[in-house]
């Protein structure tokens, strides 16, 4: 039996196994469409799946996300003006979390999609400024801005959410991060 090459695929199937149903969720939450991020996912691997052999032995999450974030601004700055959005649902839910998520996810719709991927990366992916600067090619500064900028807005929209967000006297519950700099 002759020797095969290791050209890499093996451990590019398995990281796209092992990975591929947090890159999606994190795609949606950017761009607010589950089709859009099917599709922004599909776009991302594939451009690893070329870079596989430099990438590997690096952070190929990191460098996915970053392709997502970035192809998201760029979809988004090609069709600026339409908005996808899905169906309401058909019956009225009295689920609390229920519609604090559906009250988040219209918060987060209406901000910029720089802001909106600075909040994505350090709330919900829990990336450090810096690593959120990395993966989205800008300063550090700029991600303490915009960050700021999208917390301010989010209480704007949504004053739901900073008055859920703070815990009731008495209580020990940490602070979601709406309500801090007001």
């Amino acid at each position: 039996m002759a020797p095969t090459r290791d050209d890499g695929r093996d451990g590019y199937l398995a990281f796209v196994e092992n990975h591929q149903h947090r890159l999606l969720r994190a795609a949606y939450l950017i761009c607010g469409n589950q089709h859009q991020a099917e599709d922004l996912l599909q776009d991302a691997l594939l451009k690893l799946a070329l870079r596989w052999s430099s990438v590997r032995n690096g952070d190929p999450s990191a460098y996915v996300r970053a392709i997502l974030y970035r192809d998201s601004v760029s979809w988004w700055r090609r069709r600026r003006r339409e908005w996808l959005s899905a169906a309401p649902p058909d019956q009225v839910t009295h689920d609390r979390d229920g519609a604090l998520r559906l009250t988040m996810h219209d918060a987060l719709g209406l901000l910029p999609p720089r802001q909106r991927a600075v909040l994505v990366l350090r709330y919900y992916e829990d990336l450090t400024e810096v690593a959120t600067a990395e993966a989205l090619g800008v300063t550090v500064g700029t991600v303490k801005s915009q960050c700021h900028a999208a917390l301010r807005r989010l209480r704007e929209v949504a004053p739901d959410l900073a008055r859920d967000a703070r815990p009731s006297r008495g209580s020990a519950d940490l602070a979601s991060g709406l309500e801090v700099n007001p």
